[in-house]
């Protein structure tokens, strides 16, 4: 019987890895549909931002970047269409943005997608969007966004092995369970009246104010 089953197992993990291997081969040269921005640096937002103006109709998506009204000035500044953009700010972590993130995209059909982040993000972030992502059939291409200052984030192999460990195993597992996120805001929604009532601060680097 454990054989069996064994056997059966090995099977099911066999067709789920041609179809996916297919699903990328094709993803690989259709165009991109989707950015998604790994917060941690407003420079990032910034190049989205810039991006959005060449392709007003591929959606975005910034995983728990800056204050949402923020954001919403850096687009306004940049005078880029803010339709097509999300916020999502549940993830606390660069784990978290794939975790919360993998759902939106698979529910916007994305095949292949843009990841913006940061030389000091990487290799980490690559290889876990590769990982992550790949697993749904969806292809990565990576932007490196330069940085100035001092960079939020340090990298260390300890680090990045326990991310990579994990994502091996949600890889498996994300097939079945879809963590959906409560705080997920379309950025031409933002309500900056309300944020101006509350108060906010923006990272200098940003260039934008209250």
């Amino acid at each position: 019987m454990l054989q069996k089953v064994g056997c059966g197992l090995c099977l099911i993990f066999g067709i789920w890895l041609i179809c996916t291997t297919i699903a990328l081969v094709f993803a690989f040269s259709q165009p991109i549909d989707a950015f998604f921005v790994l917060g941690g640096s407003i420079r990032r937002e910034i190049y989205v931002a810039q991006k959005a103006k060449q392709y007003p109709q591929t959606p975005i998506l910034i995983s728990h970047g800056s204050q949402d009204p923020c954001m919403w000035l850096i687009f306004q500044r940049e005078a880029a269409d803010m339709e097509n953009v999300w916020l999502e700010n549940c993830a606390n972590s660069t784990f978290d943005n794939f975790y919360y993130g993998i759902p939106i995209l698979r529910r916007w059909g994305v095949h292949k997608v843009k990841l913006i982040t940061s030389l000091t993000h990487l290799p980490r972030a690559k290889w876990m969007a590769q990982i992550l992502l790949g697993a749904h059939g969806i292809w990565v291409e990576v932007d490196i966004v330069e940085e100035q200052g001092v960079p939020g984030n340090r990298e260390s192999r300890l680090k990045t092995g326990l991310d990579i460990t994990r994502s091996l195993f949600w890889a498996g597992l994300s097939q079945f369970i879809q963590p959906q996120c409560s705080n997920v805001t379309r950025l031409a929604e933002v309500n900056m009246q309300a944020w101006q009532h509350r108060g906010f601060k923006c990272e200098r680097q940003g260039g934008v104010g209250r």
